[in-house]
């Protein structure tokens, strides 16, 4: 059923393999056992974070966000298959590589492709909040940008596609608090890990903000909430 099977990558959660199932290039994430836990309940939160992701991705193209499409759910061998886009590059690569090649040529569009990125990375985590998604873990890691002509020309971004992966935390909530939450995990991860692009999530919120004005001020009055009180134990230690 499943050919050429190679492993891809092992991460903390989860082993990625890559196969043609069905004769079509495929993605399986397989949730391996925790030993530390008491098997049952790693039955159950291996089981629950499969269900969030399968249903995410089903909602997802509800509110036309792309994800993978789902293949197959096979809950005995804690696995999903999933389209596997060949022709991609994570966010958080994209940014180091543009910046990169900017520092390295001292020119080139860089800049400006990450700014048409951040708008669109804006406007999509506001599609899912519109669509009452919550992601749960909304790093560059955790979000694909796919090559529509399948060239080696990165750098310009009116030819990528953005594709939000890995929802096993996600959750479907209309609060506004969640939301911002949501808004201010990507702030906290953004700031680790690209601070060569300090302007990326301000770029971001405003792209957020434009797209719908529907409950934003809300949104974002939780969100700075949830800011100020993460200053707060971050000072006092």
């Amino acid at each position: 059923m499943c050919e050429d099977l190679k492993i891809l990558k092992q991460g903390a959660e989860a082993k990625l393999y890559i196969c043609n199932y069905l004769g079509k290039p495929t993605l399986i994430k397989e949730r391996f056992e925790k030993k530390y836990r008491q098997p049952e309940l790693d039955v159950t939160i291996t089981k629950e974070r499969i269900k969030n992701e399968a249903r995410a991705i089903v909602r997802c193209k509800a509110a036309d966000v792309k994800t993978p499409a789902l293949y197959l759910v096979d809950f005995e061998r804690r696995r999903i298959y999933m389209q596997h886009f060949k022709h991609s590059i994570t966010v958080k690569d994209f940014i180091i590589n543009i910046f990169t090649k900017h520092h390295q040529n001292g020119s080139g569009d860089g800049p400006n492709s990450l700014d048409k990125i951040a708008t669109l990375i804006g406007q999509t985590v506001r599609k899912l909040h519109e669509n009452n998604i919550i992601h749960g873990d909304l790093t560059t890691s955790n979000m694909l940008l796919v090559n529509n002509l399948n060239d080696s020309n990165w750098l310009d971004a009116d030819n990528l596609e953005l594709v939000m992966i890995d929802f096993g935390l996600s959750s479907f909530d209309t609060s506004a608090e969640d939301k911002g939450v949501d808004l201010y995990v990507l702030e906290r991860a953004l700031i680790s890990t690209h601070n060569d692009y300090p302007e990326i999530f301000s770029n971001i919120l405003e792209a957020y903000k434009m797209y719908s004005k529907n409950n934003v001020k809300e949104i974002i009055g939780k969100f700075e909430e949830v800011r100020a009180r993460g200053r707060k134990r971050t000072m006092v230690g």
